[in-house]
């Protein structure tokens, strides 16, 4: 039966584009299984409800009746999750709108910084810590993107944490989406020697120069020429 569509809802576009990667994670879950079901739930439908629950930011009992059932919807959630099935939907079309920008796949050059903000009542303390140079009690989240804005990785920490420890994050997730491609990431100065070392460092051989701490903090890094990570100062 027909059904009025939300807001959230995917165009017969957009399913197209990640249509034949769900189709084929289905096809393998479903040789590896017992009784080789394949069920009978409609995973365009799946993909519609997470959207709605995520947009609307409702429980997953609240989810309206027009939509897969609650239970369905985060069964496929969970193992899209687990096998980096979403992550490998988002390098796609990441790839694709960059390609349209007339761009390579991946970019040479990330821009990374952090941002606390508060939590809710409920998060667990033991997630949770204080900025004290932002005074905000909460959660620190840490982004590495293109020029374009597009999202080349995230990582969540307690406020309490040091921007070096989501820097360091960062610059590993970065290195491994955009492999030998990166040869820059722009940081500002709440970032500290542990990150310019570790990008100098990603093989034994380092080519870096000595600095003075204040060019260690403006400092962007390049990336492997020869085996190695060498450093230039940002213009």
């Amino acid at each position: 039966m027909e059904r009025e569509p939300y807001p959230s809802d995917l165009s017969d576009e957009q399913w197209s584009l990640i249509e034949p990667m769900i189709t084929a994670w289905k096809q393998d879950r479903v040789a590896r299984s017992a009784t080789g079901d394949p069920g009978s739930c409609d995973l365009r439908e799946v993909v519609n409800a997470i959207f709605y629950e995520n947009r609307t930011g409702c429980r997953w009992r609240y989810l309206p009746h027009d939509l897969p059932s609650w239970s369905a919807a985060f069964y496929y959630f969970g193992p899209w999750r687990q096998d980096g099935l979403d992550q490998r939907i988002q390098e796609l079309l990441r790839c694709q709108v960059r390609v349209r920008a007339r761009r390579l796949e991946d970019p040479s050059l990330v821009i990374i910084d952090t941002q606390s903000v508060r939590a809710a009542a409920g998060v667990p303390k033991t997630t949770t810590g204080l900025d004290v140079n932002k005074k905000v009690s909460g959660r620190k989240r840490g982004l590495a993107a293109d020029v374009l804005g597009l999202v080349i990785g995230v990582v969540v920490l307690a406020a309490s944490a040091h921007d070096n420890a989501a820097g360091t994050a960062l610059l590993d997730r970065a290195a491994e989406r955009c492999g030998m491609r990166l040869e820059k990431a722009l940081v500002d100065q709440g970032f500290k020697d542990e990150v310019v070392i570790m990008a100098c460092c990603w093989t034994s051989t380092s080519r870096s120069s000595a600095a003075t701490p204040t060019t260690r903090a403006k400092a962007s890094f390049r990336s492997r020429k020869g085996g190695s990570w060498s450093r230039s100062t940002a213009r």
